[in-house]
């Protein structure tokens, strides 16, 4: 990179259950919010903003049109910014942050916002191709001549098969997200990242939210009672990411324009990338994804003092942990998607947040965010604090 590019604000919503606290909140306004306050948080002229870089999946509806700029226009923020909407799956804000972290180091601007969204209690996963709308389907026959097409559930059970990962080992895992949720939030751990949302609906009602809804009492003979998603599977509902509603931010710019700015630098983003895997072992980018960062960055996994990685299903992270030997204390510290959520175009961002806050609590020095997406990419960043 020819400039250091560096984190002056990490925000994000508290994360909402489908039907309840974010559901009547529009998608961009949820977003918006996001937007201004990781300026605020930095104290950041909003005019200086060079390019605004969002991630929304289902890019349907109130989610169509831009809703990175559609978002930023609403919320009264100045209309010569620009901004794009990318769609990398699950790693959308992710790739955004990728994307952005590549504008500014390459000097194209001073200072960008990586943002996503996803409200999946109004638009439901799936709905930019359902088949009452008779627009056809995403995947071509030619597609299918090369690669089986699975759906993610199915994907998630190849790798548990292949990995040998057993029902008992998910469920521990589902317990401990939860748990680690619980104890972050009682020690108060995020109170440093969460946007305490005031924001009106369509129909004039006020919404005031700022705290994750998804965390839950869970123990093993719970969720040893649950049903398999598919019929011999592992994984439950509680041992897969939660269907839910957010939205998160992060803003950037380079070391020697914060000073000049008199910006606070949270951490350094080291290097950040976006990579293809199997289609239709889909879920495993992370594996390729996370080493190859590191070993470009002369590093190793063991280098790494924190990593946040989607818990979209329990054997995505635990076999990323067997195959990497990470450290599983090192994995979501503060718990996971199984606990939190995972709002699609979201969560590539509010892993960033949690990590950048993390490593200023902590005092450690790296973290690793990464993703596993829809299609076969993954996505991994290097964060360093400062």
């Amino acid at each position: 990179m020819d400039e250091t590019v560096v984190v002056v604000s990490a925000v994000r919503t508290a994360i909402g259950r489908r039907g309840r606290g974010l559901a009547d909140v529009h998608p961009t306004r949820l977003l918006g919010s996001v937007q201004r306050a990781a300026l605020a948080e930095a104290g950041l002229d909003p005019h200086l903003v060079g390019q605004v870089v969002g991630g929304v999946v289902a890019q349907v509806g109130e989610q169509a049109f831009n809703a990175a700029r559609t978002a930023w226009l609403a919320e009264g923020l100045p209309q010569g910014v620009a901004a794009t909407t990318v769609d990398a799956q699950c790693g959308s804000s992710q790739q955004a942050l990728t994307l952005a972290t590549g504008l500014v180091a390459s000097g194209i601007t001073d200072v960008a916002l990586a943002c996503g969204v996803e409200s999946m209690s109004r638009i439901p996963i799936g709905s930019n191709f359902r088949k009452d709308f008779d627009l056809g389907r995403p995947v071509p026959k030619a597609y299918q001549q090369h690669y089986e097409f699975l759906n993610q559930y199915q994907a998630a059970e190849r790798i548990a098969e292949h990995y040998g990962i057993t029902r008992r080992r998910a469920d521990e895992l589902g317990v401990t997200s939860q748990e680690r949720a619980a104890h972050a939030w009682a020690e108060g751990r995020f109170d440093s990242q969460i946007v305490k949302l005031e924001v009106e609906t369509e129909d004039g009602r006020a919404v005031a939210f700022s705290r994750d809804e998804g965390l839950r009492a869970t123990t093993l003979e719970g969720l040893a009672g649950l049903k398999p998603a598919v019929d011999g599977g592992i994984h439950t509902a509680g041992t897969a990411s939660q269907i839910s509603d957010g939205a998160s931010a992060v803003l950037l710019t380079t070391e020697r324009r914060a000073r000049e700015l008199g910006l606070t630098p949270l951490a350094r983003v080291v290097d950040s990338l976006l990579i293809g895997v199997d289609p239709v072992m889909m879920l495993l980018g992370p594996h390729t994804a996370a080493p190859k960062l590191l070993e470009r960055n002369n590093l190793t996994i063991d280098d790494v003092d924190l990593i946040e990685i989607n818990e979209a299903f329990a054997s995505v992270v635990l076999s990323f942990q067997d195959e990497t030997k990470a450290d599983p204390a090192k994995i979501n510290p503060n718990g996971g998607a199984i606990a939190h959520g995972h709002p699609l175009g979201a969560t590539g961002c509010v892993l960033t947040t949690k990590a950048v806050h993390e490593l200023r609590r902590t005092g450690d020095r790296y973290g690793l965010v990464t993703m596993c997406c829809g299609g076969g990419v993954g996505t991994a960043t290097l964060l360093e604090r400062l």
